[in-house]
Protein backbone atom coordinates (compact mmCIF):
# COMPACT_ATOMS: atom_id res chain seq x y z
CA UNK A 1 0.00 0.00 0.00
CA UNK A 2 1.46 3.49 -0.95
CA UNK A 3 0.62 4.87 1.96
CA UNK A 4 3.26 4.44 4.43
CA UNK A 5 1.86 3.65 8.01
CA UNK A 6 4.65 1.76 9.47
CA UNK A 7 4.46 4.05 12.26
CA UNK A 8 0.91 4.22 13.78
CA UNK A 9 1.79 5.40 17.59
CA UNK A 10 0.57 9.14 19.13
CA UNK A 11 -0.32 10.37 22.08
CA UNK A 12 -3.29 8.20 24.20
CA UNK A 13 -5.98 10.38 26.21
CA UNK A 14 -3.97 13.48 26.04
CA UNK A 15 -4.30 15.52 29.45
CA UNK A 16 -4.43 18.99 27.06
CA UNK A 17 -5.18 18.98 23.36
CA UNK A 18 -2.19 18.88 20.90
CA UNK A 19 -1.06 21.55 19.89
CA UNK A 20 -0.55 22.12 16.15
CA UNK A 21 1.58 25.29 15.29
CA UNK A 22 2.28 25.93 11.51
CA UNK A 23 5.08 28.20 10.34
CA UNK A 24 4.28 30.61 7.51
CA UNK A 25 7.25 32.13 5.70
CA UNK A 26 7.23 34.26 2.57
CA UNK A 27 5.73 33.05 -0.68
CA UNK A 28 4.04 30.18 1.08
CA UNK A 29 1.66 28.27 -0.47
CA UNK A 30 -2.30 29.13 0.35
CA UNK A 31 -3.63 25.73 -0.61
CA UNK A 32 -1.40 23.97 2.36
CA UNK A 33 -2.05 26.89 5.15
CA UNK A 34 -6.15 25.90 4.34
CA UNK A 35 -5.63 22.04 4.20
CA UNK A 36 -3.38 22.28 7.96
CA UNK A 37 -6.34 24.89 9.18
CA UNK A 38 -8.93 22.79 8.22
CA UNK A 39 -7.97 19.51 9.34
CA UNK A 40 -6.21 21.18 12.80
CA UNK A 41 -7.66 23.93 13.46
CA UNK A 42 -11.81 23.67 13.02
CA UNK A 43 -14.00 23.40 16.42
CA UNK A 44 -15.75 20.17 15.76
CA UNK A 45 -18.71 20.49 18.24
CA UNK A 46 -20.60 17.30 16.55
CA UNK A 47 -17.15 15.37 18.06
CA UNK A 48 -17.56 16.54 21.94
CA UNK A 49 -14.64 17.68 22.41
CA UNK A 50 -11.45 19.54 20.96
CA UNK A 51 -8.68 17.72 18.85
CA UNK A 52 -6.54 19.93 18.63
CA UNK A 53 -4.97 23.45 20.10
CA UNK A 54 -4.32 25.42 16.58
CA UNK A 55 -1.73 28.55 15.82
CA UNK A 56 -0.16 29.96 13.55
CA UNK A 57 3.10 32.05 13.32
CA UNK A 58 5.80 33.89 11.52
CA UNK A 59 9.12 35.32 11.19
CA UNK A 60 7.74 38.46 10.16
CA UNK A 61 4.66 40.56 11.06
CA UNK A 62 3.81 40.57 7.97
CA UNK A 63 4.24 37.53 5.23
CA UNK A 64 3.37 37.97 1.63
CA UNK A 65 2.13 34.64 0.45
CA UNK A 66 2.50 32.98 -2.63
CA UNK A 67 2.85 34.94 -6.03
CA UNK A 68 1.84 38.03 -3.80
CA UNK A 69 -1.80 36.56 -3.70
CA UNK A 70 -2.31 38.03 -0.33
CA UNK A 71 -0.27 39.50 2.90
CA UNK A 72 -0.98 37.52 6.12
CA UNK A 73 -0.53 39.66 9.37
CA UNK A 74 -2.10 39.26 13.03
CA UNK A 75 -0.69 35.81 13.61
CA UNK A 76 2.41 34.92 16.35
CA UNK A 77 5.66 35.41 16.30
CA UNK A 78 8.07 32.65 15.58
CA UNK A 79 8.38 31.87 19.11
CA UNK A 80 4.87 30.26 19.11
CA UNK A 81 6.73 27.14 17.42
CA UNK A 82 8.77 26.25 20.94
CA UNK A 83 5.26 25.29 21.99
CA UNK A 84 4.37 22.97 19.22
CA UNK A 85 3.67 19.41 19.70
CA UNK A 86 3.49 18.90 15.77
CA UNK A 87 4.92 22.06 13.74
CA UNK A 88 4.30 22.15 10.35
CA UNK A 89 6.87 23.98 8.34
CA UNK A 90 7.12 25.93 5.48
CA UNK A 91 6.15 24.81 1.85
CA UNK A 92 6.76 26.88 -1.56
CA UNK A 93 7.47 27.00 -5.17
CA UNK A 94 11.03 28.29 -4.89
CA UNK A 95 12.14 25.43 -3.76
CA UNK A 96 16.09 26.42 -5.26
CA UNK A 97 15.63 29.31 -2.51
CA UNK A 98 17.32 29.18 1.13
CA UNK A 99 15.02 29.23 3.80
CA UNK A 100 15.46 31.67 6.39
CA UNK A 101 17.74 30.75 9.38
CA UNK A 102 15.53 31.92 11.95
CA UNK A 103 12.69 29.47 10.53
CA UNK A 104 15.61 26.47 10.02
CA UNK A 105 16.45 26.96 13.23
CA UNK A 106 13.08 26.89 14.96
CA UNK A 107 12.80 23.63 13.25
CA UNK A 108 15.96 22.41 14.60
CA UNK A 109 15.09 23.24 18.41
CA UNK A 110 11.51 21.54 18.02
CA UNK A 111 12.68 18.22 16.22
CA UNK A 112 15.33 17.77 19.00
CA UNK A 113 12.77 18.13 21.59
CA UNK A 114 10.81 15.45 20.82
CA UNK A 115 8.65 17.56 18.59
CA UNK A 116 6.67 15.82 15.28
CA UNK A 117 7.75 17.38 12.08
CA UNK A 118 5.15 17.73 9.22
CA UNK A 119 6.08 18.88 5.70
CA UNK A 120 3.52 19.12 2.80
CA UNK A 121 4.58 19.21 -0.42
CA UNK A 122 7.85 21.14 -1.22
CA UNK A 123 8.03 21.02 3.09
CA UNK A 124 10.69 18.53 2.38
CA UNK A 125 13.04 20.78 1.28
CA UNK A 126 12.62 23.23 4.67
CA UNK A 127 13.54 19.62 6.59
CA UNK A 128 16.28 18.36 4.62
CA UNK A 129 17.82 21.90 4.58
CA UNK A 130 17.59 21.78 8.10
CA UNK A 131 19.77 18.34 7.91
CA UNK A 132 16.89 16.61 9.71
CA UNK A 133 16.37 14.04 7.03
CA UNK A 134 19.65 12.74 6.46
CA UNK A 135 19.83 8.83 6.72
CA UNK A 136 15.71 9.03 6.88
CA UNK A 137 12.68 8.56 4.36
CA UNK A 138 10.62 11.65 2.91
CA UNK A 139 8.05 11.98 -0.11
CA UNK A 140 7.72 15.60 -1.93
CA UNK A 141 6.53 16.46 -5.16
CA UNK A 142 7.28 14.47 -8.25
CA UNK A 143 7.96 17.51 -10.21
CA UNK A 144 10.72 18.26 -7.85
CA UNK A 145 12.28 14.78 -7.40
CA UNK A 146 15.05 15.34 -9.43
CA UNK A 147 16.13 18.46 -8.23
CA UNK A 148 15.38 17.06 -4.22
CA UNK A 149 17.74 14.21 -4.83
CA UNK A 150 20.30 16.14 -6.47
CA UNK A 151 20.54 18.14 -3.46
CA UNK A 152 20.05 15.86 -0.78
CA UNK A 153 21.50 12.41 -1.81
CA UNK A 154 21.38 11.19 1.64
CA UNK A 155 17.84 11.29 1.73
CA UNK A 156 15.54 8.41 0.97
CA UNK A 157 13.17 9.82 -1.38
CA UNK A 158 9.95 7.59 -2.32
CA UNK A 159 8.40 9.04 -5.16
CA UNK A 160 5.41 6.67 -5.75
CA UNK A 161 3.73 7.69 -2.56
CA UNK A 162 1.16 10.26 -1.40
CA UNK A 163 2.84 10.78 2.17
CA UNK A 164 5.66 9.10 4.24
CA UNK A 165 5.47 8.61 7.88
CA UNK A 166 8.95 7.88 9.60
CA UNK A 167 7.77 7.92 12.74
CA UNK A 168 8.72 11.94 14.01
CA UNK A 169 8.74 13.41 10.46
CA UNK A 170 5.71 13.22 8.02
CA UNK A 171 5.93 14.43 4.93
CA UNK A 172 3.61 14.87 1.94
CA UNK A 173 4.24 14.68 -1.74
CA UNK A 174 2.18 16.97 -3.18
CA UNK A 175 -1.15 19.74 -2.23
CA UNK A 176 -4.17 17.84 -2.37
CA UNK A 177 -2.03 14.99 -0.39
CA UNK A 178 -1.65 17.29 2.69
CA UNK A 179 -4.87 16.55 3.63
CA UNK A 180 -4.32 12.60 3.29
CA UNK A 181 -1.64 12.84 5.51
CA UNK A 182 -3.40 14.74 7.61
CA UNK A 183 -6.45 12.84 7.89
CA UNK A 184 -3.64 10.44 8.49
CA UNK A 185 -2.31 11.80 11.32
CA UNK A 186 -5.76 12.85 12.94
CA UNK A 187 -6.09 8.47 12.35
CA UNK A 188 -3.05 7.78 14.13
CA UNK A 189 -3.60 10.71 16.90
CA UNK A 190 -7.10 9.71 17.69
CA UNK A 191 -8.56 6.43 15.64
CA UNK A 192 -10.54 5.48 12.31
CA UNK A 193 -14.21 6.60 14.22
CA UNK A 194 -12.71 10.23 14.36
CA UNK A 195 -10.81 10.08 11.37
CA UNK A 196 -13.82 9.36 9.35
CA UNK A 197 -15.70 12.09 11.22
CA UNK A 198 -13.52 14.75 9.87
CA UNK A 199 -13.06 13.28 6.54
CA UNK A 200 -16.79 13.78 6.23
CA UNK A 201 -17.00 17.06 7.51
CA UNK A 202 -14.26 17.95 4.50
CA UNK A 203 -16.04 16.22 2.12
CA UNK A 204 -12.81 13.86 1.22
CA UNK A 205 -12.03 10.39 1.45
CA UNK A 206 -10.33 9.21 4.89
CA UNK A 207 -8.15 7.15 2.72
CA UNK A 208 -6.93 7.29 -1.14
CA UNK A 209 -5.75 4.25 -1.94
CA UNK A 210 -2.74 4.42 -4.40
CA UNK A 211 0.17 6.44 -5.11
CA UNK A 212 1.38 9.38 -6.72
CA UNK A 213 2.55 7.80 -9.51
CA UNK A 214 -1.22 7.42 -11.13
CA UNK A 215 -1.30 11.15 -11.26
CA UNK A 216 2.15 11.31 -12.85
CA UNK A 217 1.81 8.76 -15.98
CA UNK A 218 -2.03 9.28 -16.51
CA UNK A 219 -3.40 12.66 -15.23
CA UNK A 220 -6.04 12.57 -17.86
CA UNK A 221 -6.96 9.05 -19.31
CA UNK A 222 -7.64 9.13 -23.07
CA UNK A 223 -10.80 7.46 -22.41
CA UNK A 224 -11.70 7.88 -19.22
CA UNK A 225 -13.61 4.46 -17.39
CA UNK A 226 -16.56 4.60 -15.84
CA UNK A 227 -16.71 5.61 -12.25
CA UNK A 228 -15.99 3.18 -9.87
CA UNK A 229 -18.09 5.45 -7.08
CA UNK A 230 -21.29 3.18 -7.56
CA UNK A 231 -19.66 -0.13 -7.21
CA UNK A 232 -17.36 0.84 -4.12
CA UNK A 233 -20.53 2.22 -1.99
CA UNK A 234 -22.71 -0.90 -3.01
CA UNK A 235 -19.27 -2.91 -1.57
CA UNK A 236 -19.06 -1.06 1.50
CA UNK A 237 -22.56 -1.96 2.14
CA UNK A 238 -21.97 -5.42 2.49
CA UNK A 239 -18.24 -5.86 3.53
CA UNK A 240 -19.77 -8.86 6.17
CA UNK A 241 -20.64 -10.32 2.94
CA UNK A 242 -17.99 -13.33 1.16
CA UNK A 243 -17.59 -10.97 -1.39
CA UNK A 244 -14.45 -11.68 -4.32
CA UNK A 245 -13.58 -10.01 -7.13
CA UNK A 246 -15.74 -12.17 -9.21
CA UNK A 247 -18.80 -10.52 -7.24
CA UNK A 248 -17.57 -7.32 -7.76
CA UNK A 249 -16.84 -7.50 -11.46
CA UNK A 250 -20.19 -9.54 -11.71
CA UNK A 251 -22.24 -6.12 -10.08
CA UNK A 252 -20.34 -4.08 -12.47
CA UNK A 253 -20.74 -5.88 -15.21
CA UNK A 254 -17.43 -5.97 -16.45
CA UNK A 255 -15.21 -8.84 -16.70
CA UNK A 256 -12.49 -9.30 -13.69
CA UNK A 257 -9.48 -8.05 -16.13
CA UNK A 258 -11.26 -5.17 -16.69
CA UNK A 259 -12.35 -4.60 -13.49
CA UNK A 260 -8.49 -5.15 -12.46
CA UNK A 261 -7.79 -2.58 -14.80
CA UNK A 262 -9.99 0.19 -13.53
CA UNK A 263 -9.43 -0.44 -9.79
CA UNK A 264 -5.92 -0.18 -11.27
CA UNK A 265 -6.57 3.33 -13.01
CA UNK A 266 -8.70 5.00 -10.78
CA UNK A 267 -7.61 4.00 -7.53
CA UNK A 268 -4.09 2.85 -7.79
CA UNK A 269 -4.73 -0.40 -6.38
CA UNK A 270 -6.20 -3.89 -6.62
CA UNK A 271 -9.99 -4.89 -6.07
CA UNK A 272 -8.63 -7.19 -3.45
CA UNK A 273 -6.78 -4.66 -1.78
CA UNK A 274 -9.19 -2.46 -1.87
CA UNK A 275 -11.34 -4.77 -0.11
CA UNK A 276 -9.45 -5.79 2.63
CA UNK A 277 -8.68 -1.95 3.18
CA UNK A 278 -12.19 -1.13 3.72
CA UNK A 279 -12.60 -4.65 5.87
CA UNK A 280 -9.86 -3.55 8.03
CA UNK A 281 -11.53 -0.10 8.29
CA UNK A 282 -14.67 -1.38 9.16
CA UNK A 283 -13.09 -3.68 11.87
CA UNK A 284 -11.16 -0.99 13.56
CA UNK A 285 -14.66 1.24 13.83
CA UNK A 286 -16.40 -1.64 15.26
CA UNK A 287 -13.61 -1.80 17.93
CA UNK A 288 -13.71 2.08 18.31
CA UNK A 289 -17.33 1.70 19.29
CA UNK A 290 -16.88 -0.74 21.55
CA UNK A 291 -17.34 -4.32 20.68
CA UNK A 292 -15.14 -6.40 22.41
CA UNK A 293 -15.67 -10.23 20.87
CA UNK A 294 -13.25 -10.78 18.48
CA UNK A 295 -15.09 -13.06 16.60
CA UNK A 296 -18.37 -10.83 15.97
CA UNK A 297 -15.74 -8.18 14.66
CA UNK A 298 -14.17 -10.54 12.52
CA UNK A 299 -17.42 -11.87 11.30
CA UNK A 300 -19.06 -8.39 10.65
CA UNK A 301 -15.95 -6.92 9.03
CA UNK A 302 -15.74 -9.64 6.15
CA UNK A 303 -12.74 -11.10 7.74
CA UNK A 304 -13.51 -14.45 9.10
CA UNK A 305 -11.83 -15.23 11.76
CA UNK A 306 -10.52 -14.02 14.83
CA UNK A 307 -7.09 -15.18 13.85
CA UNK A 308 -7.28 -13.48 10.64
CA UNK A 309 -8.48 -9.92 12.41
CA UNK A 310 -6.13 -9.95 14.26
CA UNK A 311 -2.93 -10.88 11.75
CA UNK A 312 -4.64 -8.32 9.48
CA UNK A 313 -5.11 -5.43 12.17
CA UNK A 314 -1.38 -5.50 13.03
CA UNK A 315 -0.56 -5.51 9.37
CA UNK A 316 -2.39 -2.19 8.48
CA UNK A 317 -2.01 -0.87 12.05
CA UNK A 318 0.91 -2.38 13.60
CA UNK A 319 -1.47 -2.95 17.06
CA UNK A 320 -3.45 -5.98 18.12
CA UNK A 321 -7.02 -5.59 18.71
CA UNK A 322 -6.38 -5.16 22.19
CA UNK A 323 -3.92 -2.69 21.74
CA UNK A 324 -5.97 -0.92 19.05
CA UNK A 325 -9.02 -0.90 21.23
CA UNK A 326 -6.78 0.24 24.30
CA UNK A 327 -5.70 3.28 22.26
CA UNK A 328 -9.17 4.08 20.95
CA UNK A 329 -11.94 2.53 22.48
CA UNK A 330 -13.83 2.95 24.85
CA UNK A 331 -11.93 3.94 28.11
CA UNK A 332 -13.93 1.30 30.10
CA UNK A 333 -15.23 -2.32 28.94
CA UNK A 334 -13.94 -5.87 29.39
CA UNK A 335 -11.05 -7.24 27.40
CA UNK A 336 -11.20 -8.09 23.68
CA UNK A 337 -11.70 -11.57 23.70
CA UNK A 338 -12.58 -14.36 21.12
Amino acid sequence: MPQDSSHPTGPAQPTRPHRVVVIVDENSNPFELGCATEVFGLRRPELGRQLYDFALCSPEPRTLMRDGFFTLTGVAGLEAADSADTLIVPNRPDTDVPRRPAVLEAVRRAHARGTRLVGFCSGAFTIAEAGLLDGRRAACHWMWAESFRARFPRVGLEPDVLFVDDGDILTASGSASALDLGLYIVRRDHGAEIANAVSRRLVFAAHRDGGQRQFVERPVPDVPDESLAPLLAWAQERLGEPLTVADLAARAAVSPATLHRRFRAQLGTTPLAWLSGERVALACRLIERGEVRLDVVAQRSGLGTAANLRARLRRETGLSPSAYRRRFGPAAGEPLSA
